[in-house]
């Protein structure tokens, strides 16, 4: 064997994960990709790797387990950090670029340049960015992990950040959440304020989504507090916005208009229409929620109108799912399933599938009051497998619930009930009290033609729920559960 085949085969055991690709080699190694393939094609001929699809490699377990041990024997320390840091660079440069197709408008860390003879991967189109980050999630979490125990901090911290952006949107969020901490830990020790709120926000996001309300608030409020002394009012007006979107899941929904207003005024006066269409979008569904239709619907057509002119396709399918809700309220369910299929749509191009387990609720919704009962279990069915997999258990709640109204309006109760039920448990451990309510109604609905006690136990338990709540769509369920 050549001797850069057999230090390579050293340095491969440094790699965070035991599957990577040439390019990931390449850089681990300081070599170029040509030189890079010559010697794992050595190493596959020796059987010391096998290669799984065109430019993509791994090692048989015992054999990785000798590299590392080799790696650390024979590298001196200042090679094995050396190395360690170009495939780091390599994954952090190459995810930043990721993030660049998957979230353009969300802000990107001022990186400083990848060392020697690193060259990250650039991307044709968002497909393949997608694609890459699909393939490499797996190292992509192990790379933050190794750079902590390797000692490199801001490799922790920053690839911890960008990879919250350029993660799969297929993967669930407690993927990420798993090394989050040890990105907020790394960021503190290197003493990087700004890195550590925005941090802090990407945490706050993904206890939203997983439905850790109280510890999202905490993160927002901690990052709101750095910003603030910095006298950073972007990041300030960034915060105000998460945290409007914590008390519009809290259903406390004055605090997340007020919220919500500060932050698009905040953007509007500093320049930035792009995120004052965000907060627009994010008070038009506050006011929905509250049963505030018609004021809903003239923020949601005007950030819809902004989202449209810009071609921004993942705002474009929020405003539209909002819309196809307030059109089922006023009565026109056709052009409710016309703008959620468009929204559905939207997301499938995307390939973003927590945009398309929630948009598939609002499908499902309008097709069950067209009577189109198969098409909207199918929507129920497949919003409640995403949700699954990406941990939103409220959501998916959510689509548990979407089924068994659908089975009720077929006049299959007990399927109903079912469903129900689930929903119901679901939304009372998450502390969902509203989404907790609204289930209990319609339980009451399935079981009161077969077991009438039961089915008043449950509308008294949702009247008591609702008595918390003063909003106009809360006044108005109270009325509609008291006159059954």
């Amino acid at each position: 064997m050549s001797p850069q085949a057999a230090r390579l085969f050293r340095l491969l055991g440094i790699h965070p994960g035991p599957e990577f690709s040439l390019h990931a080699a390449a850089a681990l190694a300081g070599l170029p990709a040509s030189h890079a393939r010559q010697a794992l094609d050595t190493l596959v001929g020796a059987h010391l790797l096998e290669q799984t699809a065109p430019d993509r490699y791994e090692f048989h377990d015992l054999l990785r387990a000798y590299a590392t041990d080799q790696a650390r024997r024979e590298e001196p320390p200042e090679g094995h950090t050396a190395a360690l840091r170009r495939v780091l660079d390599w994954y952090v440069h190459t995810a930043d670029a990721v993030q660049g197709w998957v979230e353009p408008d969300e802000d990107r860390l001022p990186l400083g340049p990848p060392a020697e003879s690193v060259v990250p991967l650039a991307f044709a189109d968002r497909d393949q960015a997608v694609d890459w980050s699909e393939r490499e999630h797996t190292n992509l979490l192990a790379a933050v992990r190794a750079a902590a125990a390797g000692e490199l901090d801001r490799h922790a911290w920053q690839l911890t950040a960008i990879l919250f952006y350029a993660r799969a949107r297929s993967t669930s969020v407690d993927d990420w959440l798993s090394v989050a901490p040890i990105g907020v830990d790394a960021v503190r020790r290197q003493g990087e304020p700004a890195g550590e709120a925005g941090l802090l926000e990407c945490l706050g996001m993904s206890y939203t989504r997983a439905n850790l309300l109280a510890k999202s608030r905490d993160c927002h409020e901690g990052a709101l507090a750095i910003r603030r002394a910095r006298g950073d009012r972007y990041g300030e007006a960034q915060s105000l916005n998460l945290l409007g979107l914590v008390h519009l899941r809290l259903r406390e929904l004055s605090e997340a208009e007020a919220s919500f207003r500060r932050a698009g005024a905040a953007f509007g006066e500093l320049g930035f229409p792009y995120w004052e269409s965000i907060a627009l979008i994010n008070l038009a569904d506050a006011r929905h929620q509250a049963g505030r239709i018609e004021e809903a619907a003239r923020d949601a057509e005007e950030a819809l109108a902004a989202y449209r002119a810009r071609d921004d396709r993942p705002n474009v399918g929020r405003a539209l799912r909002l819309l196809s809700s307030i059109h089922l309220e006023r009565g026109a369910p056709a052009e409710a399933r016309r703008a959620a299929t468009e929204a559905v749509n939207i997301a499938l191009d995307l390939r973003h599938h927590v945009l398309e387990g929630f948009w598939l609720i609002a499908l499902g919704n309008a097709q069950r009051a067209l009577g189109e009962h198969s098409e909207a279990l199918v929507s129920f069915q497949r919003s409640a497998a995403l949700h699954r997999r990406l941990g939103d258990r409220s959501r998916e709640a959510m689509a548990w619930q979407g089924a068994g109204e659908t089975y009720r309006a077929m006049g299959r109760l007990v399927e109903a009930a079912d469903f129900h039920r689930r929903a119901v448990a679901a939304h009372r451990e998450l502390g969902d009290h509203w989404q907790e309510a609204l289930a209990l109604d319609a339980l009451a609905d399935a079981l009161a033609a077969d077991d009438g006690d039961r089915s008043r136990r449950h509308r008294a338990e949702a009247l008591r729920i609702v008595d918390s709540f003063d909003d106009p769509r809360a006044v108005e369920l109270r009325a509609r559960v008291e006159g059954r």
